[in-house]
């Protein structure tokens, strides 16, 4: 039953990931919305109007290190579908970001490698406007979701697949795009993107894949250009307020792709926030750390039983949240304050997605990493006092 225990593991992290990602796209809909007070949101929320796209893809891998360097020689090609919703004011946060659109990708990928095979991946994204006209559309999009690899490491029947190695990955994608209006209803996009693929490090061996990508597509348009309202929401009334974070984390993780087992990983957070404005939040906490694989690594290359140094961590830490109504990105970064064990260097990064369930409790879902290296997917529930 160990493929079923680490099989769970897997799609506990990610569909969780998913669920709270997918909480983005739905805040854009008026029933689910945090919204303004009923009058005001009366008055400046408009019908929302759907934009679906079509879009070729091709990419290069980027050779990042030398255990991937005999898997980059070929062009991986792919394709894309998506459906998007332009913003119109049902939640205050809409006005704040200028009325970003909120969408939903498929994204399937040919290596043209029998040792990577293919990919497909469901992700949701924002996109946030840079310049936009009638007829002229310059965005920024940001994305992540989930991902699926036939073609995994398998340390019997497919080792040379160092890049990835187990079936359900993250995604993350970074993309400028340009759309420009082909008649009333038709836009020509073409972009420059960056997609990345992961487990975390919650299976080994992880070194993840990197594509530069470009693309060229369409996209229809329900109503070009949408209408957005012209007055912009009030500040929320909270900003200026001293907020305490209480959190606990769980985690798992391998050490090499030769052992199979996964150990925990346990954390504890304490810390004081503050909004600075509509957008944000400050952080100063302290964090203590337990990571068992650790323990199994020390205990297999010391030269002696006795004397063992601690394997457990402490930190402090400094971190802000970006605001999207409930759901905020997260972003930390920590300095090792006990280190007995330095199996590491002596500061980490960490970002993740956290949701606010109720003016209490929040759920989060972060990816820890040492030098841009993941480390572990931790997930987080907590209280905020």
């Amino acid at each position: 039953m160990r493929w079923f225990r680490r099989a769970l593991q897997l799609v506990k992290y990610y569909v969780v990931s998913g669920v709270l990602l997918f909480s983005s796209l739905t805040s854009a809909l008026p029933g689910l919305a945090q919204k303004l007070p009923v009058a005001d949101s009366v008055k400046q929320a408009l019908p929302e109007k759907f934009i679906l796209g079509a879009y070729a893809q091709g990419a290069i891998i980027i050779n990042h290190t030398r255990p991937v360097s005999h898997l980059v020689a070929s062009h991986p090609t792919g394709f894309e579908l998506n459906v998007q919703r332009q913003t119109t004011g049902a939640a205050p946060w809409h006005s704040w970001y200028k009325y970003p659109k909120v969408g939903l990708a498929l994204v399937y990928y040919d290596y043209h490698n029998p040792i990577l095979g293919q990919s497909y991946a469901a992700s949701v994204y924002l996109s946030k406007a840079i310049r936009r006209t009638a007829r002229h559309d310059l965005s920024f999009r940001l994305g992540t979701g989930l991902a699926y690899f036939p073609q995994h490491y398998d340390l019997y029947t497919n080792r040379k697949n160092t890049f990835v190695s187990s079936a359900l990955n993250a995604t993350l994608q970074m993309r400028l795009e340009y759309d420009v209006a082909l008649s009333q209803h038709l836009g020509l996009l073409m972009g420059l993107g960056l997609n990345h693929y992961s487990n975390g490090g919650s299976a080994k061996p992880n070194f993840g894949i990197n594509l530069p990508t470009l693309l060229l597509g369409l996209n229809y348009y329900q109503q070009r250009p949408v209408p957005t309202p012209t007055t912009m929401a009030p500040d929320p009334t909270d900003i200026g307020r001293t907020f305490f974070n209480i959190s606990a984390s769980l985690g798992y993780k391998q050490r090499t792709g030769g052992d199979p087992r996964h150990y925990p990983v346990s954390s504890v957070t304490l810390a004081v926030g503050r909004r600075v404005n509509r957008k944000s939040n400050l952080l100063l906490g302290i964090e203590g750390f337990d990571d068992r694989s650790l323990a199994a690594v020390l205990r297999d290359t010391a030269r002696s039983q006795d004397h063992l140094p601690d394997v457990k961590k402490a930190s402090a830490f400094v971190g802000h949240e970006l605001l999207f109504g409930r759901l905020a990105m997260v972003t930390h970064l920590g300095f090792y304050v006990y280190n007995p064990y330095k199996s590491n260097p002596f500061y980490y990064e960490r970002i993740g997605l956290k949701y606010q369930l109720t003016n209490l409790l929040f759920v989060d879902v972060d990816l820890k990493a040492h030098r841009a290296t993941a480390d572990v997917i931790e997930l987080k529930l907590g209280v905020k006092l």
